[in-house]
Parts: structure tokens; sequence; C-alpha cells
């Protein structure tokens, strides 16, 4: 058996278990002041990365019809892209920069992740990622569907034969009987290139909630309004009433279309149909001053950057597409829209002269 303690054993145990808690009490402190150091720090860390928007699509938000074509995009090794440095997104006052991924001629497959090849560039959700990841995308605007079923290109092309055939029938006759069902057969195509859009953004590390996705439609680029014997030679060459049709009843049915795809979707709607009213291509008589849609135009530089390959259609590309003014005037509507905070509204002219985003 053990003896007695004493008390100086006793006393020199209790002060070193003291010591023993206070060090270990000392060590939790000093372990949660790191923990407060450093979690605030890791959960609030700043994103310096520049600020930027982005738009996806094909010619009327590529810039097609403002000239001022980037290098590389004028028909050189087939590119026929035709983005401008005047395009919509770059008159924008959204972020600190702006990219232009949209392409003359391209359809909802070509802006979505599929493997598809449009003037030798590839998908333009794919390339997306890339540029969200080294910058924080603030806005997205994609503007598609006209090249698909409604096939606006071939569509103008079609009137102008039926002003050419003067005894032949209207365009609107048929268009009249097809519109309908061919939009019925753009949108799904449309929804699946949106899906992907923000798709691509996911995996960029963006959430739904964190930038603005924004659908436009399309402003009408002819109207009926403009002089009846001398409209042809004046560079539109449509009947007056092919072309009353299609700003009063195709343009207005295809934002329609493309409204109910953004709400299916989820995603911010900018109906542009009525951007440009009254200042529609050979809206203006003799002069093309003040207009905001560019009349039929031939463009013989393209044999220069694109050679023979511009041969034809290519030559023409240009004609009724929104003009410089016409992109400054919607980059600014697109400015005050996203700005705004609104889930829809459309670009109208004030009675200032400017475009503005009216809900």
């Amino acid at each position: 058996m053990s003896g007695p303690v004493p008390w100086s054993t006793l006393i020199t145990q209790g002060v070193a278990m003291s010591w023993n808690r206070v060090a270990s009490a000392g060590g939790a402190l000093l372990l949660a002041a790191a923990a407060v150091v450093v979690l605030p720090g890791a959960a609030g860390a700043v994103d310096d990365r520049p600020t930027a928007v982005v738009s996806l699509g094909d010619s009327a938000i590529s810039g097609e019809g403002a000239g001022s074509y980037e290098p590389g995009t004028m028909g050189e090794n087939g590119n026929w892209c035709h983005r401008s440095t005047q395009a919509m997104v770059h008159r924008t006052r959204l972020a600190d920069r702006t990219f232009n991924l949209a392409c003359s001629g391209a359809d909802s497959a070509n802006v979505s992740l599929a493997d598809t090849v449009h003037y030798t560039e590839g998908s333009q959700a794919r390339r997306l990622i890339d540029i969200a990841r080294q910058n924080r995308v603030t806005a997205v605007v994609v503007q598609v569907g006209a090249n698909d079923d409604p096939r606006f290109a071939d569509t103008m092309v079609d009137c102008v034969a039926a002003w050419v055939n003067a005894l032949g029938p209207s365009c609107r006759s048929r268009l009249q009987a097809e519109w309908p069902s061919r939009l019925a057969a753009m949108a799904p195509k449309v929804e699946q290139a949106v899906r992907d859009v923000r798709s691509a953004m996911s995996q960029a590390g963006y959430a739904d909630s964190s930038y603005s996705f924004v659908l436009t439609s399309y402003a009408s680029p002819v109207t009926e309004k403009m002089d009846r014997l001398l409209h042809g030679p004046q560079g539109c060459p449509l009947r007056i009433d092919d072309a009353g049709y299609g700003r009063t009843v195709a343009v207005p049915q295809l934002s329609e279309a493309l409204r109910g795809v953004a709400t299916r979707t989820g995603v911010k709607f900018l109906d542009l149909s009525r951007a440009t009213e009254n200042r529609e291509a050979c809206s203006k008589g003799i002069t093309t001053s003040g207009e905001w849609q560019r009349r039929l135009t031939v463009d013989p530089y393209a044999l220069v950057t694109g050679g023979l390959d511009a041969i034809g259609l290519h030559l023409a590309q240009q004609s009724f597409h929104p003009n410089a003014a016409a992109h400054g005037q919607l980059g600014r509507c697109l400015t005050e829209f996203v700005t705004s905070g609104a889930g829809s509204a459309r670009c109208l002219e004030g009675s200032d002269g400017n475009l503005h985003a009216v809900a």
C-alpha cells in the first residue's frame, strides 16, 4: 500500500493539471480563431475575372449588314460568318468585355452542343464554355431560329422571285398555308439550343441565377409602307402585299413562337418584331438615311475576300439585315432590358428617336 501523499506533491500535481487544462483550452481557442480567420476568406473569395456578355446565334445578331466585319469572317477559307465589330453585343454597356460567337446562316444545331460545323466553325455553345471560364459572364444573348424551318433567307429569295414574275402567284399565298407549321417545327429545335447554352454555362460553373439569359426575336426587314411604283428599283424588289404580310403577320408570329420557347425554357425574352418599325428597308423612299435595315445590297468586295466562292448568295449576303445604326439602337435597348431586371419586354422607338425596352 502506498502511504499518504505529501501536500507539496498534491499542489504540484494540481498546478500541472491546471496548466494542461489551460493549454488544451488555449489550443481549442487557437483552432477556433484559425477557423474564424480562414473560413470566411474561402467562402467569400472575390471573383476578379473581367465581366463579359456573350451573343450566340445567326446573321441578325452576328452583325450581318452592319459592315466592319472581323478578319477571317469575310469569306476567307470559306468562313462567311460576317461578325461585325458594330454588332449589337458590342454596342451594349453591360460588362467589361463583349464576345460575339454568332455566325451568319447558323441554325439552332450550330448554336447547340451538337457536333456540327458551319462555315468552318463548330458549336457555339462549346466555345461559350471556355469564355465563361476565363471571364465572369453576366449576360448571354441568343437569337436563332430563322434559319431553321422558317428558312428566312430562302423565303426572301422566293418573294423577290415572285416580284420578278409579276404574273405568277404571290409569295404570301404559299406562306400563309405553310408558315404556322414551319414555326411549330422550329420551336423544339430552338428549345434544345437554349437548353444546351444553359448546360454550357453550367459546365463552366455557373448557377442559372448568376447571369441573365435573354432570347430575342427578329425585326421585320421590310414594310408595305414604301413607294408603290419605285420600291423595286430603289432596292426592295418585293410585292407590296407580300411585304405587308411579312411585317404584320409572319414576323409577329415568329416572335410569338420564340416567346413560347423562352417561357418553356425559363429564360428572358426581348421582342424585336417592331424594333425597326417605320425604319425598314425602302421606308424612306429615295434616301436610305434614317433606315435601320439594309436594302438589297450587292457587294463586289466579297470576291476579293472570298474569291470565286462569293459568286451567288454571298455577293448579296448583307441584304435585308439591320445596319450599323440599328445595331447601335438594339444594343441600347438590350442594355436597358437587362439592367431593368424585367422578364420580358419589346424594343420600341420612343419620342427621342431611340429604342427603349418597354415592358
